[in-house]
Parts: C-alpha cells; sequence; structure tokens
C-alpha cells in the first residue's frame, strides 16, 4: 500500500472514531439515544467522505 492510500485510510478512521466519540458524549449529556446501526453507518458515511477529501487535496497540499 502506497504512503497515500495509507494516510487516507487512517484518516478516515480517525474521523470515524471521533465521530463515535463525540457522539458518544453527546448521548451522555442530552440523555437521548440512537441505535447501533444509525451509528456505525454515520461513521461509516464520516469515514469515507474523510478519506476521499484526504486523498483528493493530499496532492494539492504536498504542493504548498
Amino acid at each position: 500500500m502506497n504512503p497515500q492510500r495509507r494516510g487516507a485510510v487512517l484518516w478516515g478512521l480517525v474521523a470515524a472514531l471521533a465521530f463515535l466519540v463525540l457522539l458518544q458524549g453527546y448521548e451522555l449529556l442530552a440523555d437521548r439515544r440512537t441505535t447501533l446501526l444509525v451509528k456505525f453507518g454515520v461513521a461509516a458515511a464520516v469515514g469515507l467522505v474523510a478519506a476521499a477529501t484526504t486523498w483528493s487535496l493530499a496532492p494539492r497540499l504536498s504542493r504548498i
């Protein structure tokens, strides 16, 4: 796996986990619950968007 792809996957993983942590904090403070399917579905979408954004912007940012 090349470094650009590895970086994009890792940033996607970080974004998904950060979303889950923020959602857990919200659930603790607001006393509202969401289902596991919704949690992991949205976390997967956030991770994919973050990975795709990282993949597309990495060449531009490396030139700066």
